[in-house]
């Protein structure tokens, strides 16, 4: 089997299953949690199916085609499985006014969401790296961008941030999100990237 999708849910149903007369292993394909939706393709004994739409699924042997499978039954089949997943990371980008630690009025509306996203994760760990545009001498934007991510960690603390782990470093003008020229003040580039995991 191959699958190019990032939930697939495989396992034994005790229940009558698309169409069959006994219990078979099956695979269905679920929306991804962008809503995208990948596709599955099923290599069995009795041939080959595509599962293409979310929601739907097909014996391991490939005997049929997918077939839409009822949320009901999904639940009830794979429901231990789909509580046991991971939660996905997080990502934020929080954006500095140019040449220090100040914060723009949009990512400073934006903090208390952060620290609201990392409450609802148990055990959360914090990865907060700081950058810079490329104006200025590089081992200069390096200690700037450190000072970005501590600044920011300490604002999250002040709001309350609990975490099991945190990690505060700088890339400087390095791994630009904007691709400049050397002295070039993008705000894009202005930054400090939150991952919550």
């Amino acid at each position: 089997m191959h699958a190019s999708v990032k939930f697939l849910l495989i396992g034994l149903s005790t229940a009558t299953l698309l169409g069959a007369c006994a219990s078979k292993s099956y695979v269905v394909l679920l929306d991804s949690p962008d809503g995208s939706t990948g596709k599955v393709v099923v290599h069995g004994s009795k041939g080959e199916q595509v599962i293409e739409r979310a929601g739907y699924g097909a014996t391991l042997d490939g005997a049929a085609p997918a077939r839409e499978i009822a949320g009901e039954q999904i639940r009830q089949d794979f429901g231990p499985a789909m509580a046991a997943r991971p939660m996905i990371p997080e990502r934020y980008q929080l954006y500095f006014d140019s040449g220090g630690t100040r914060l723009t009025a949009a990512s400073q509306a934006l903090l208390p969401k952060v620290v609201e996203a990392a409450a609802r994760r148990p055990a959360v760990d914090v990865s907060i790296i700081g950058h810079t545009d490329t104006v200025g001498r590089p081992d200069e934007n390096e200690a700037l961008a450190l000072k970005r991510a501590q600044a920011v960690a300490e604002l999250m603390r002040s709001k309350g941030l609990q975490f099991h782990a945190l990690s505060v470093e700088s890339h400087g003008e390095r791994n630009l999100l904007i691709k400049t020229a050397d002295e070039v003040a993008e705000p894009k580039n202005r930054r400090v990237e939150i991952s919550l995991r």
